[in-house]
This record gives structure tokens, C-alpha cells and sequence, in this order.
């Protein structure tokens, strides 16, 4: 098994108390109506605390039906939370899990930077790329972009 860390930076024009709320609080809701497109529903089995697991649906025809995440824990003091992917998605045959690890920070323009270091736990002698990589995080940053969308089209939402 190997382990590769990869580090990066998507900015927002949503400030990051709203995209904290959104993605982390209010999540289980706010998904599937940002984002219908690619999330058909949100479960969520315990309190929402850490060690709870998030089963996030996906409409037919993507690439995957579900995944699992176990909610490794939030600050929101710090606009930061935590999480692994421990089922379902990417993982496939090749990775065991991916660690995510993401603070919102505010920018001088009133928006956010949304800071993610991600982990991938590899199984067995398979090297990830950065090709690879980059793969996932632009499958991200498709809801990531719709979730800002919907925020600024919504300015009641996740206040």
C-alpha cells in the first residue's frame, strides 16, 4: 500500500461560512438540490458526528451509484471538517480509501478559498497519477461549482 498526497486550492465568490454550512451542516439537503444533475439523494447513518457514514446516491448514467463516507470531523470555529471515502466512487479495485481533509478561508474579495489536502491509500503496488488525480478532483469540482451556484442563486440558503 502507498499513500499519495496531493494539495490543492479552489476559490468561490460565496463567503465561506455559507459554503461551510452548505457542505458540511446542511449538506444532506443542499446536495440534491444543487446539484440534481449528478446527486439523485443523501443518507445519513448516526448523528452526523465523527465515525458517522454519509451515503451520497448518484442519478443513473454516471460513472458510479453511490459512496460512502465516514465523517472523520468538522470545526466550525476553524470553517474545516474532514472525511474518507471509504466505499464506493473511485475506489474500485486500486485504492482502499481517499482522506480529504478541506478549511474554507475568506478571501479580500468577500469570497472563499476552499483549501483540500486529499490522501490516496493505494492497494497493493498500484501508483496513482497525477493525470489520475486531476480526474478526480475536476469530477469534484463539478459539484463543488454547482453548490456555489446554487448559493448565489439562493441567498436565503445555508445563512
Amino acid at each position: 500500500m502507498g499513500v499519495v498526497t496531493y494539495e490543492f486550492e479552489v476559490t468561490s465568490l460565496v463567503a465561506p461560512t455559507r459554503l461551510f454550512k452548505a457542505f458540511v451542516l446542511e449538506g444532506a439537503k443542499v446536495y440534491p438540490k444543487a446539484a440534481p444533475h449528478a446527486i439523485k439523494s443523501v443518507e445519513l447513518e448516526g448523528d452526523g458526528k465523527l465515525g458517522s457514514i454519509v451515503k451520497i446516491n448518484f442519478v443513473e448514467g454516471l460513472p458510479f451509484q453511490y459512496m460512502k463516507h465516514m465523517i472523520g470531523g468538522h470545526d466550525e470555529s476553524n470553517l474545516s471538517y474532514s472525511y474518507s471515502l471509504i466505499e464506493g466512487g473511485p475506489l474500485g479495485d486500486k485504492l482502499e480509501k481517499i482522506i480529504y481533509e478541506n478549511q474554507f478561508v475568506a478571501d479580500a474579495s468577500g469570497g472563499s478559498v476552499c483549501k483540500s489536502s486529499i490522501k490516496f491509500y493505494t492497494i497493493g503496488d498500484y501508483v496513482i497519477t497525477e493525470d489520475e488525480i486531476k480526474a478526480l478532483i475536476q469530477r469534484s469540482e463539478v459539484v463543488y461549482k454547482a453548490i456555489e451556484a446554487y448559493l448565489l442563486a439562493n441567498t436565503d440558503a445555508c445563512n
